[in-house]
């Protein structure tokens, strides 16, 4: 078989298409950074770099696999102590340490793993999951879907939950993706999910998709990475066409994006 290049997943998506509600927000040149020049010295150290909602939302979600993969969750109050050592807590900057400290101790008192059956408990840190093939037509893209955890109701039927942090909104088409990438996985079996913020330990509703719906979704994503391929291509062979091929949006997003020190239509408090 020849190599598939074509990509699917999460990040791709919402680099290419922003959520409902969002699309003032939106620039296409965060995906040219991200995923055209991030070889590039000065992209790939931003690239490496979390910020601080992206390191609160990965070291909570460590600690929860910490108690359960420790059993720390039955020793009271000394679990958090533990898992915050474990965690190396004390090393990460005040607004990083006191922030998960508070999703620990809110996890520790609403513990909505307890009493449930895991099939799957994600560090969150593992990096790029095995991507699943797909056959769309006479395209094949790979798909990649890491999923927080997977649990087995009662009835069978399994259930995937994305963890959250902070106050970002829930998005449903993160859901079709693990729907999707469960019907492969696990073809014989039902499955649902949702998604549960550790912080305010809140649960959305829990979403479901029929095939008809997965296969709608599944013909988008064959086609989003398509044209990314041919973006990337088209840039590949002009660099000079960067900011035509991945056009910028600049505006109060700017203020938040990892690559507004590099990008030359940032805009700043001095430009705006």
């Amino acid at each position: 078989m020849p190599k598939i290049w074509e990509f699917a997943s999460y990040n791709l998506l919402s680099l290419f298409s922003p959520a409902v509600g969002l699309e003032h927000l939106h620039c296409d040149m965060k995906r040219g950074f991200t995923k055209a020049r991030r070889r590039e010295p000065q992209v790939a150290e931003l690239l490496q770099k979390d910020n601080i909602h992206q390191r609160i939302g990965i070291l909570a979600q460590r600690g929860i696999y910490e108690f359960y993969q420790t059993s720390l969750i039955a020793d009271g109050k000394d679990a958090i102590a533990q898992t915050a050592e474990i965690l190396q807590l004390s090393q990460e900057v005040d607004s990083v340490r006191i922030k998960v400290l508070q999703i620990l101790e809110n996890y520790h008192h609403n513990q909505f793993l307890a009493s449930k059956k895991i099939i799957k408990l994600s560090r969150g840190d593992e990096g790029f999951p095995e991507p699943i093939l797909i056959q769309q037509g006479n395209n094949t893209f790979k798909l990649y879907a890491a999923m927080d955890c997977v649990l087995q109701e009662e009835d069978g039927t399994l259930h995937i939950v994305d963890f959250k942090t902070g106050k970002s909104d829930f998005d449903r088409r993160q859901a079709y993706i693990y729907l999707l990438a469960a019907s492969y996985i696990y073809p014989q079996q039902k499955a649902v999910a949702s998604f549960y913020n550790l912080e305010t330990c809140q649960q959305s509703e829990r979403i479901i998709a029929s095939s008809s719906i997965l296969k709608s979704f599944q013909v988008e994503l064959s086609s989003l990475s398509q044209r990314h391929q041919k973006d990337l291509y088209r840039y590949r062979r002009n660099f000079d066409d960067f900011n035509r091929i991945f056009p910028p949006n600049p505006g109060v997003s700017c203020r938040y994006c990892a690559f507004n020190s590099i990008c030359k239509f940032a805009m700043t408090e001095a430009t705006a």
